[in-house]
C-alpha cells in the first residue's frame, strides 16, 4: 500500500453496492400497498413533514453520487443521479402532488441502479 499522503483507499465497491441498495429499498420499495403492486418506503413517509422531509430525504441521493464519483463514475451519470434527486426533491415538496408522485417516481432505485451499473462497467 502506498505511503504517499494523496493516497485515499477507496472502500470496497461490493460493500458501497450493498449499502445503496439497501437504502433504496428502505427509502422507496420497503412496505407494500395492500392490495395493490404500489410498494413505498420512509421517502413516501418523511415526505410528508412539509418542508424538512424532503430535505432529509436528499441526503441519501447525495451520498449515492458521491459514492458513485468516489467510484469513477462518469459525468454523464452523475448527472443523471443528480437530476433523479432533484426531480425527487423539487417535486417531492409540492404539497400532496410530491407524495403521489413519490409512489411512482423512486429515485433511490434509480440512483441505485444507475451505481450498480457504474460499478458493473467499471470491474
Amino acid at each position: 500500500m502506498p505511503t504517499d499522503a494523496t493516497y485515499t483507499p477507496i472502500p470496497d465497491r461490493d460493500a458501497d453496492l450493498r449499502r445503496a441498495e439497501r437504502i433504496a429499498r428502505l427509502l422507496d420499495t420497503r412496505w407494500r400497498i395492500p392490495g395493490t403492486p404500489l410498494r413505498f418506503g420512509f421517502d413516501s413517509i418523511v415526505g410528508l413533514v412539509p418542508g424538512v422531509g424532503d430535505t432529509v430525504m436528499l441526503l441519501p441521493s447525495l451520498w449515492m453520487i458521491y459514492t458513485a464519483y468516489r467510484h469513477g463514475a462518469r459525468g454523464a451519470v452523475l448527472a443523471k443521479m443528480a437530476g433523479n434527486a432533484g426531480v425527487d426533491f423539487f417535486v417531492g415538496s409540492v404539497p400532496v402532488l410530491g407524495d403521489v408522485f413519490d409512489l411512482f417516481f423512486k429515485s433511490h432505485r434509480r440512483n441505485a441502479a444507475l451505481l450498480r451499473d457504474t460499478l458493473a462497467a467499471r470491474a
